[in-house]
């Protein structure tokens, strides 16, 4: 309902801006080049989409192994010990526990279409104990920010683009977006715990939050000593190698456990195939929107406004042109893929606004698409302070993003 919205927006407020345009100017080329962008971007959109599908078919087939594997088990097993803290009112063993864990851990390998599915029923078994049936729980709200953070360890769609459109290193982006994604997962954790006086300062919470923070911190603090083009070469390189060691592991873990890797992967590959088709239309629909609006001057004033307030205190505005992907997140990922996309496109796939509309995309999830289908199936009306929490991770993650990128890219 929400992406219905913004892109119907998208056309109104286009045609508003040309037919002023139009009219202060005297000319009506503004809308030549609207209806010459609604074809460029419908053929970009197509082109986009099928060549997604080899690289889409390669990692959702190594994915498949993972997941046959015993990698999301294995995830759940880690971070138990920390779950059982964040989730106090859950009793101990109780099942949803499985559910959630298996939810995250899919989430963090970047299993999308696994992930939902677990979340839903995860956001079941939490409804069963939840006492006000309208009204979401603690343990409720915790599971969602978790979900609207994104913590992701592979990105493995954007990765995808930034190959499909020609990126000189695919991974460069890599590490500064699970750095994003972190930060905002983080904050989230945090102001959560605030809202629900969870002690934050627990021997298992201060082991799982402290040791990924320290090395996060260690990671920021050793490329900012270095020259910014010396980091983006390191963090490239660390990228290709971790990429390449999760790809071994998830094979070696299967043939150890006797998954026929094979056939398992074909299974995954006719899943990213599929996948692949599926969002032809999504993507032309939104990268048309985007291209219309774009054309007809609106992107332009709606950065310069941005860039204005920025520059009147004396701050570097390069930021600003990936901006409005870090707007349309929270509302639509569909439509901040499509901005994400037209940003690559408009200022260059290797360009600093076209990596950092990289990150903005995996730096979080999207909040109220969210909000709208995990509280929705279980009939929660009164979301309290979901909203609140969720927003203020993504705003964490959005900085974070900045920040990354400057230090990586700038």
């Amino acid at each position: 309902m929400v992406l219905n919205y913004i892109w119907f927006a998208f056309f109104i407020i286009a045609f508003i801006f040309a037919l002023i345009s139009s009219l202060l100017q005297g000319n009506a080329d503004v809308f030549s080049r609207m209806v010459q962008s609604t074809f460029d971007m419908a053929k970009l959109g197509f082109e986009l989409s099928l060549g997604l599908t080899g690289i889409m078919t390669l990692w959702l087939g190594i994915m498949k192994i993972g997941e046959k594997g015993g990698m999301i088990n294995i995830l759940s097993r880690a971070v138990s010990p920390f779950f059982s803290r964040i989730f106090p009112s859950i009793p101990k063993n109780h099942p949803v526990h499985g559910s959630m864990m298996m939810n995250i851990a899919a989430n963090m390998l970047g299993l999308d279409n696994a992930a939902t599915p677990m979340g839903l029923k995860a956001m079941s078994q939490l409804q069963e104990l939840n006492p006000d049936k309208e009204k979401a729980s603690d343990a409720q709200i915790m599971f969602l920010v978790l979900n609207a953070s994104g913590l992701t360890i592979i990105p493995i769609s954007i990765l995808v683009y930034r190959a499909q459109m020609g990126a000189a290193n695919p991974a460069d982006i890599f590490i500064p977006i699970l750095i994003s994604t972190f930060f905002s997962t983080l904050i989230g954790i945090i102001v959560t715990s605030l809202f629900q006086k969870i002690n934050l300062f627990q021997k298992s919470i201060i082991l799982y939050l402290g040791g990924f923070t320290l090395l996060i911190s260690l990671a920021i603090y050793g490329f900012l000593s270095i020259p910014v083009e010396a980091a983006n070469k390191y963090s490239v390189s660390t990228a290709n190698i971790i990429l390449f060691l999760i790809i071994i592991s998830f094979l070696v873990l299967g043939f150890v456990r006797k998954v026929n890797l094979y056939e398992t992967f074909i299974e995954g590959a006719k899943e990213g195939f599929g996948i692949s088709i599926k969002i032809i239309p999504y993507l032309i629909a939104i990268l048309v929107a985007i291209g219309v609006f774009r054309e007809s001057g609106a992107m332009d004033m709606l950065i310069g406004g941005i860039k204005s307030i920025f520059s009147f205190f004396g701050a570097d505005t390069s930021f600003a042109d990936a901006l409005p992907v870090a707007i349309m997140k929270p509302l639509s990922g569909s439509g901040a893929r499509g901005l994400m996309v037209d940003t690559m496109t408009t200022f260059g796939v290797d360009s600093f606004a076209g990596r950092l509309s990289c990150c903005f995309q995996g730096a979080s999830d999207t909040t109220f698409y969210i909000i709208a289908v995990y509280f929705g199936s279980v009939g929660i009306k009164n979301t309290r302070y979901a909203v609140t929490c969720s927003l203020i991770a993504d705003l964490a993650g959005i900085l974070a993003a900045i920040f990354v990128a400057y230090l990586f890219f700038g």
